[in-house]
C-alpha cells in the first residue's frame, strides 16, 4: 500500500462499490500490504506539487486535472497542496491495525486516504496518524510510534515478499493477480473465475 497516488483511492472506492449481492456471494476480504513508490523520501515532508514537478516534469498538470476529474467523479476534491515525504509511519501503523482485525485496517486506510488526498493531511505527520487512529479505535497507537522499531520488521519482511511496480494492485487468494483500478465488475469476473477453480 502507498498513501501518495490517488488511483489507490480509486480502486478502493470501486471495490466497495463492488460490494453489490453477486459480490458477496464471495465474502472477499481486504488485507493492505505496504508499497513503497519513492522508499527515499525525506521524513519531513516536502511540497507535495513542487516534488511532483521536480519527478514527473511538465506532464504534471495535465496529471493534475485527471486525478482533480477522478476525484469529482468520486464526489471529493482532490487536494495537492501539501506535503510529501516517507509514508513508513502509516505503513507501521497499518501493520498494528491488521493485528487488530482487518476491518479495523481497511477503515484505517480510508481515514489516511481522505485525509492525504482531500485535506492535505501530510500522511507522515505523527498527529494526522492518530487522530486517524483514534477515529476508528485503533489502540495502542501512540505508544507504537513512539518505538520506531515497532513493526518496522514486518513491514520490511512484507515489502521485500511484495513484487508490486504500481499500484493499485491486487491478489486474490494469494495468486490471482490484478493491476489497475478495476471497475466493479472486473472483481466480479475475477472471482468468478477463481471460483470455478
Amino acid at each position: 500500500m502507498i498513501f501518495l497516488l490517488p488511483c489507490l483511492q480509486r480502486g478502493l472506492n470501486s471495490f466497495s462499490r463492488s460490494g453489490s449481492s453477486q459480490i458477496r456471494l464471495f465474502s472477499p476480504q481486504i488485507r493492505w500490504h505496504p508499497f513503497q513508490l519513492y522508499p527515499d523520501a525525506p521524513k519531513q515532508g516536502v511540497n507535495l506539487l513542487q516534488f511532483y514537478r521536480g519527478r514527473f516534469g511538465g506532464g504534471i498538470d495535465g496529471m493534475m486535472a485527471r486525478m482533480s476529474e477522478i476525484f469529482r467523479g468520486l464526489g471529493m476534491n482532490y487536494d495537492v497542496s501539501g506535503l510529501t515525504g516517507s509514508s513508513m509511519d502509516s505503513h507501521r501503523l497499518m501493520y498494528l491495525a491488521g493485528e487488530q482485525g482487518l476491518d479495523k485496517q481497511h477503515k484505517l486506510a480510508e481515514e489516511l486516504f481522505l485525509g492525504n488526498f482531500t485535506q492535505a493531511k501530510y500522511i507522515g505527520d505523527r498527529e494526522f496518524l492518530l487522530q486517524c487512529a483514534e477515529k476508528i479505535g485503533l489502540e495502542g497507537a501512540a505508544e507504537f510510534l513512539d518505538d520506531p522499531n515497532a513493526g518496522l520488521k514486518q513491514v520490511n519482511e512484507d515489502l521485500e515478499k511484495t513484487v508490486v511496480r504500481g499500484v493499485p494492485y491486487y491478489v486474490i487468494n494469494g495468486k490471482h493477480k490484478l493491476s489497475g483500478a478495476q471497475p466493479p465488475e472486473g472483481f466480479l469476473r475475477a472471482f468468478e473465475v477463481i471460483a470455478k477453480q
